[in-house]
């Protein structure tokens, strides 16, 4: 039986993501309510972050000039994957 093998699973702090998209806290949550941005997992007590690779499809998608409503789909496919994982 062959195992896999998964990478490990990098969890940026809001900080981290501020700098990683050139944007301020109350943007990236506003993104988060419109949609266009994938929501933080909690970390416990009051700590969250978000799953770097979430973080870095959002951003490859905004380079590549994709619409809000295609970002959209990308966020629902990158938290139902979350939720599949779980």
């Amino acid at each position: 039986m062959a195992e896999e093998i998964q990478a490990p699973i990098t969890i940026l702090r809001l900080r981290q993501v501020q700098s990683r998209i050139g944007l301020s806290r109350s943007t990236i949550y506003l993104r988060i309510v419109n949609g266009v941005f994938t929501h933080p997992v909690s970390l416990g007590g009051r700590a969250v972050g978000w799953p770097a690779q979430d973080v870095a499809a959002v951003n490859a998608a905004r380079i590549a000039g994709k619409p809000d409503a295609e970002i959209r789909e990308l966020v629902a496919k990158l938290e139902a994957a979350r939720k599949a994982a779980a």
